[in-house]
């Protein structure tokens, strides 16, 4: 049995996007309690891509933010928003 997702604890500056999206992405990933493979499922992307994402390694494409702000159940440009925002109004 794996570990319990735990929720980023380091924020991003506002003009980090790859980090501002890294911090979303994660964020609502513990909130629905997956694991980074369950995420991957869920949008058709591989488990290390997440993974990569998540820690800010790689430039993602308009179509995969698409595709986890369709499996996390939000609205792409949501993914961006910085992250005093989304936690002071919770998405």
């Amino acid at each position: 049995m794996s570990a319990k997702p735990k929720p980023p604890t380091k924020i991003p500056a506002p003009d980090d996007l790859r980090g501002v999206l890294a911090f979303n992405v994660r964020l609502l990933r513990v909130g629905k309690n997956w694991s980074q493979e369950a995420l991957s499922l869920e949008c058709g992307l591989d488990r290390t891509y997440v993974s990569a994402v998540e820690r800010s390694k790689w430039n993602v494409s308009l179509s995969n933010i698409e595709a986890f702000a369709k499996a996390l159940d939000v609205e792409p440009w949501m993914l961006l928003r910085p992250p005093e925002a989304v936690l002071k109004n919770n998405f």
